[in-house]
């Protein structure tokens, strides 16, 4: 093809001047590079000479290099790498992976038939992780659950703090719920909330996951192992949630999150074509695919998650990390926790004796104030009785004065109290006696007794008691060396 003056003027510039090869040249004007190479000649230039490739240290061994990828094509080439060191290779590793790169056999490309579903037929499940949710100062994991049906892409998406059995099983309700039926199987990934076992196709299903799937009358298809494209629409389905509902999405928390994500999943999601009908929308399609499924059965399958508590020496629960108050009576027992999304109950038996809020946070306490009056309670009454017993045995003419006084409602903690103290500092006897003048004078009363104490005791010309709880108090010796020399001054 004829070229114009300043085109070759061009190309003779290109090359002597910056210098570059024929076939940059090329690209750069969009000409071949015969053509390029002709305008160069023209002017009296000689277009570079191809460099020929140099030998290499490899070149003795690419033949043992090709028989063996034959025969192991997956080995890695820092084992082929050792091979050919113990036949005399001396070259660097790098140049041997270039080179088993370059050797390497290519695997033939898996085909895959397209797979075409009736309506109501199928959904697919599956989980993504989504970052970080903050619960108080615990940050926990942020899962996405979708479920698509496979006939009209209809999406069903709900944020999780987590991806347990308890999850899995609110999405499943939360998702039959949205759609307003059941389809007839549900294709999900081999994770133990629905597989527990799997030998060949020999495949045990989750118990608990069995009870839903008969609750709702469908059935889990788990898709082969390493087998993403047998699930290939939720897949796609994840991909399109990053894209084009995640970026930039601003929530309050995880209701807020579920709110719009349940707003979106109707109108955008659903307002794109049917990819498999181009002529209408995924709206239209799923209110066509709705009449295919299952009824909904008469109520919704429990998805609270029931587990085993032990209680402890405090009137506590563990669960999820944080701890839940129980009535102080159930110390050592085990009892049963019923978590749900925002209410946990604690049941003995038949009977619920604890209704918490549920909290996502780690290490948090919850308590009903109930449960700790109570138990608060119960440790001083029996503080109170602990005194009595000891009073009563010591000195018998208390309990008609602790009697008395309770008849005058006076307040018997305060007494009690009060009459320990004064049986420590003088004694059982001392106190009988002043016990029983206090009676005489009808007056049931510390105070009363404790003036008939010190009366007796002066009357002895005794000093005042010493209390026998005196603080552990160390004292610190001092040097007395200067009061010796003091002394001797002071001598005649």
């Amino acid at each position: 093809m004829a070229i114009s003056d300043s085109e070759r003027s061009e190309i003779w510039r290109l090359h002597s001047v910056d210098g570059l090869p024929v076939g940059t040249i090329a690209r750069l004007l969009g000409r071949h590079h015969s053509t390029v190479s002709r305008a160069i000649a023209s002017r009296g230039g000689r277009p570079k000479a191809k460099i020929r490739k140099r030998a290499s240290k490899l070149d003795a061994y690419v033949d043992l290099i090709v028989e063996t990828l034959k025969n192991y094509p997956d080995m890695p080439a820092s084992r082929m790498y050792q091979i050919a060191a113990k036949h005399g290779y001396a070259g660097s590793e790098a140049s041997m992976r270039r080179k088993v790169a370059e050797l390497r056999p290519r695997k033939s490309s898996e085909a895959f038939l397209r797979l075409s579903v009736l309506p109501g037929e199928q959904a697919q499940v599956d989980w993504a992780e989504f970052g970080a949710i903050a619960f108080g100062s615990a940050r926990r994991k942020l899962y996405c659950f979708v479920m698509t049906l496979s006939y009209s892409r209809m999406r069903y998406v709900e944020f999780f703090p987590g991806s347990s059995m308890e999850h899995f099983l609110r999405g499943h309700a939360g998702a039959f719920e949205a759609f307003g039926g059941v389809p007839r199987n549900i294709v999900c990934d081999n994770l133990k909330s629905a597989v527990t076992g799997r030998c060949g196709k020999a495949i045990e299903l989750n118990a608990t996951a069995m009870e839903m799937l008969d609750h709702y009358g469908t059935w889990f298809k788990p898709a082969g192992v390493r087998r993403g494209n047998e699930k290939g629409r939720v897949e796609r389905s994840i991909r399109y949630v990053r894209q084009n509902f995640w970026p930039a999405r601003e929530w309050r928390d995880l209701d807020d999150l579920n709110a719009q994500a349940r707003d979106w999943c109707e109108t955008v999601s659903a307002g794109r074509p049917c990819p498999g009908d181009k002529r209408r929308t995924v709206r239209e399609a799923f209110e066509a695919e709705r009449a295919h499924l299952r009824a909904l059965p008469d109520a919704p399958f429990p998805v609270e998650d029931v587990k085993p508590v032990k209680v402890g020496k405090t009137p506590y629960v563990r669960y999820d990390a944080n701890d839940y108050s129980v009535p102080h009576k159930l110390v050592g027992r085990t009892l049963t926790v019923a978590a749900g999304r925002r209410r946990l109950r604690v049941i003995d038996g038949d009977e619920v004796v604890a209704t918490h809020r549920r909290s996502f946070d780690k290490g948090a306490q919850i308590e009903d104030p109930r449960h700790i009056d109570a138990l608060i309670k119960r440790k001083r009454e029996a503080g109170v009785h602990r005194g009595q017993n000891r009073l009563i045995h010591a000195v018998p003419a208390v309990e008609s004065m602790l009697v008395d006084a309770v008849k005058r409602r006076y307040s018997l903690g305060p007494i009690v109290a009060d009459l320990l103290r004064l049986l420590d500092s003088y004694g059982a006897d001392e106190l009988a006696a002043a016990v029983a003048r206090a009676r005489e004078s009808d007056s049931p009363h510390p105070n009363t007794v404790r003036l008939h104490l010190a009366a007796r005791r002066r009357e002895r010309g005794d000093p005042p008691p010493v209390p026998l709880d005196l603080p552990d108090v160390p004292v610190r010796g001092h040097d007395l060396s200067q009061y010796d020399s003091k002394a001797k001054r002071t001598e005649p």
